[in-house]
């Protein structure tokens, strides 16, 4: 059909104002379930301790009646193990120039405000990556970057790692092994290994590859369900073992080749200084604020954990 003669349509017009969506949209993941887990504690130096301990082997053989305590006899006292981590310094910034800061962008009523909301996310999601992967505890020097031992750094209990693979535990990088397919033994033979030692892990942490393999383990098949008509149930969201429920957790930010296992009574995120805003001194026309977090990971105890490591994906 033709065009009326002479219509003005919006190819000959200049001055039609622009159509600029209010809505931001963003979807780049942000969840931190494995920071988000676990405790909360406040230290007072950059190297901080705690301790573990442990009962002593048990001993059902009895004691005859009457018997005599005499010095060579008794128990010997059980001491206490001291643990070591150090904090680590993680920071995001922004600068805006003082002309945007006075303008008026869609969907925000403050560009500075919008990029601290974006470096704020953004530092959760550095922070997550180094609590949970195996960062190697490092000291650090004038020259070099402190760093906390991460979660992996630690596990050497529980454990199941492929050929070659092997961790030293103590906040040293584990060495990675022969990737090979998760399998409901290697989880249960990890979760049998938390209960003899004492370990009770009730989240279970891992990549999204290998949460669809959990998804598809053949326990499932004698599983009953009341699903709607329209939908087709395929997922595990909770394992109950012979020694407990897992919630399984998909995340983006620890290693989809290892399956953490956490109990998160034994683990905290210990801060020298909580989340800050800084005001950096302003050079010429544009402003800088710096989103500063000194933290790091402390590992009650390593045998209420577990980690079923080098796994495909």
């Amino acid at each position: 059909m033709a065009q009326i003669n002479n219509v003005f349509d919006t190819y000959d017009a200049t001055a039609d104002r622009e159509q600029l969506s209010n809505v931001i949209y963003n979807i780049s993941p942000t969840a931190t379930p494995f920071m988000s887990s676990i405790g909360k504690n406040s230290i007072k130096n950059v190297v901080f301790d705690w301790q573990t301990e442990a009962l002593p082997t048990v001993d059902a053989s009895g004691e005859i009646e009457g018997f005599r305590l005499d010095g060579d006899g008794t128990s010997a006292s059980t001491a206490t193990v001291r643990k070591t981590n150090v904090a680590m310094i993680s920071k995001r910034d922004a600068t805006v120039s003082g002309s945007q800061e006075s303008s008026d962008p869609a969907g925000k009523k403050s560009e500075m405000a919008h990029q601290l909301a974006i470096m704020a996310k953004a530092l959760k999601r550095d922070m997550e990556t180094a609590l949970c992967q195996k960062g190697a505890r490092t000291t650090g020097s004038n020259t070099q970057a402190r760093v906390t031992g991460g979660f992996e750094s630690w596990m050497t209990s529980n454990v199941s790692r492929g050929t070659n693979g092997a961790g030293a535990g103590e906040g040293a990088a584990p060495t990675d092994g022969t990737q090979r397919d998760l399998t409901e033994a290697l989880l249960k033979t990890v979760l049998q290994s938390c209960f003899e030692n004492g370990g009770e892990p009730s989240l279970a942490i891992c990549g999204p590859v290998n949460k669809q393999v959990i998804s598809g383990f053949t326990g499932r098949t004698s599983a009953r369900q009341m699903i709607d008509a329209n939908t087709v149930e395929a997922s595990v969201s909770i394992y109950a073992s012979d020694f407990g429920e897992l919630k399984i957790v998909p995340s983006n930010f620890s290693r989809d080749r290892s399956l953490l296992l956490v109990d998160p009574e034994y683990a905290k995120v210990s801060y020298l200084r909580d989340f800050k805003t800084v005001d950096i001194a302003t050079v010429g026309d544009a402003v800088t604020k710096m989103l500063l977090v000194e933290y790091g990971l402390e590992v009650g105890n390593e045998a209420a954990h577990g980690i079923v490591a080098d796994l495909n994906t």
